[in-house]
């Protein structure tokens, strides 16, 4: 089996389309997702320079003289961690204006730059920007994924190989998606690993975003929200143990979602239905990272259904965000719940059209599942395309007018 360094990438192709026509493109994520990696892969084959803001000596010289630096750089150049460098960026937007050809620089950043406003003020309507996720499944086995244009087609298709995973599900889990975790030949090794991801990396990027108070809460708050992780958000639960307010819990929040370890999915909205549940749900960016903080190995998942259960959740959203990245159109995502208690894990949209993803742990179905499908179905009418329950089985099963039972496997 190929190391994680020669897996292929599914954002490569996109990337590679951005720079025929974009002056600059940014590829953002967390730290360690491959960033470096995919643009020096991509940047070998079409003669890039690279510089990296990681070096102190080069971060200093742009910071002192951004317009020198510019004036300096190679005719197409990878500047990479460029976020330490907010300086740099109107001396860019000016060498652009100057020569607006395609693919000039390609830039990586591990905070998310939508949040750095002189960098999407400056550069906006010149750089494209393109999210990398830690793994995904498919690009560890090779696959190449189907399930998006499927469920926006309205047609879902179960491979051959679709199986029950079982207890192989948790060690996926547990394994996460960073390259440099799944490199580790054994679990302990893995676990070593996130541990000093959490306590370097992060601390780190944190501190050059902004200066706080409370430092020593942010790996604490980290694993709080492991444990909310696929949970509605109880900000208040949040603040209790770290004497903090609420307002400075979600200033931490923030900064943790910047750094792209935290995401927050928005409940999903419309005129059509009322009494709906307006509060947020809290999934981690990573389940490797989470299973970490919560001190958790695959068979201790495995033996403790409700938090597999909220993992694997949270595991199938971000493989599912991840499948996204490289889709065509645009998905927007979003949680479904009512005051009843009837909710959908992961509601779809793009282009149009709405999609419903209902996450169940087990092998058996049962009509009851899909309860919450059914009401986003008969409210959205025809635009509403498909309703998937996942489940831990190995056969499509249809469930009445555009709903289905799933295997997990097929996803992966």
């Amino acid at each position: 089996m190929e190391g994680p360094a020669n897996y292929r990438r599914m954002l490569a192709p996109r990337l590679l389309v951005a720079l025929t026509d974009t002056p600059v493109v940014l590829i953002h994520g967390p730290r360690q997702c491959g960033k470096t990696t995919l643009a020096r892969m991509v940047g070998e084959e079409s003669g890039y320079s690279y510089i990296t803001f990681d070096d102190e000596n080069l971060l200093i010289a742009a910071r002192e003289d951004p317009v020198a630096f510019v004036a300096e750089l190679p005719a197409r150049v990878i500047l990479d961690e460029v976020q330490r460098v907010p300086e740099l960026f109107l001396s860019l937007k000016a060498a652009v204006d100057a020569d607006r050809q395609p693919g000039r620089f390609i830039l990586t950043g591990s905070a998310n730059v939508l949040l750095l406003p002189r960098l999407a003020d400056s550069l906006a309507g010149r750089m494209e920007i393109l999210r990398l996720h830690p793994f995904a499944q498919c690009e560890v086995q090779g696959r190449h994924p189907a399930f998006l244009a499927q469920l926006f087609a309205g047609r879902l298709e179960a491979p051959a190989s679709a199986r029950r995973m079982g207890a192989e599900l948790a060690e996926v889990i547990v394994a996460g998606g960073y390259p440099a975790a799944l490199a580790r030949s054994t679990p302990r090794r893995r676990s070593a690993w996130y541990r000093d991801y959490i306590e370097s990396l992060i601390l780190r990027d944190v501190r050059e975003l902004t200066q706080i108070r409370s430092m020593e809460a942010l790996p604490r708050l980290l694993q709080a929200l492991a444990a909310q992780s696929s949970n509605l958000l109880n900000v208040s639960a949040l603040a209790a143990p770290f004497q903090l307010s609420r307002p400075t819990i979600r200033e931490y929040m923030t900064l943790l979602a910047r750094i792209f370890l935290v995401d927050e999915l928005a409940p999903w909205h419309s005129n059509q239905l009322k009494r709906l549940v307006k509060t947020p749900k809290v999934h981690l960016g990573d389940t490797g990272l989470a299973c970490n903080l919560l001190g958790v190995g695959a068979e201790q998942l495995w033996q403790n259904r409700p938090l597999f259960g909220a993992m694997l959740e949270s595991f199938l959203f971000q493989e599912i965000r991840r499948h996204a990245s490289w889709h065509e159109e645009p998905v927007s995502y979003y949680h479904f719940r009512d005051k009843d208690g009837v909710e959908v894990d992961l509601v779809l949209e793009s282009a149009g059209q709405v999609a419903g993803v209902e996450v169940k742990a087990a092998s058996t179905i049962r009509t009851t599942d899909f309860k919450g499908l059914r009401k986003l179905r008969d409210t959205l009418g025809e635009t509403f395309t498909a309703g998937v329950l996942l489940y831990d089985g190995d056969t499509l099963l249809p469930f009445g007018d555009r709903l289905w039972a799933l295997p997990i496997s097929a996803v992966l």
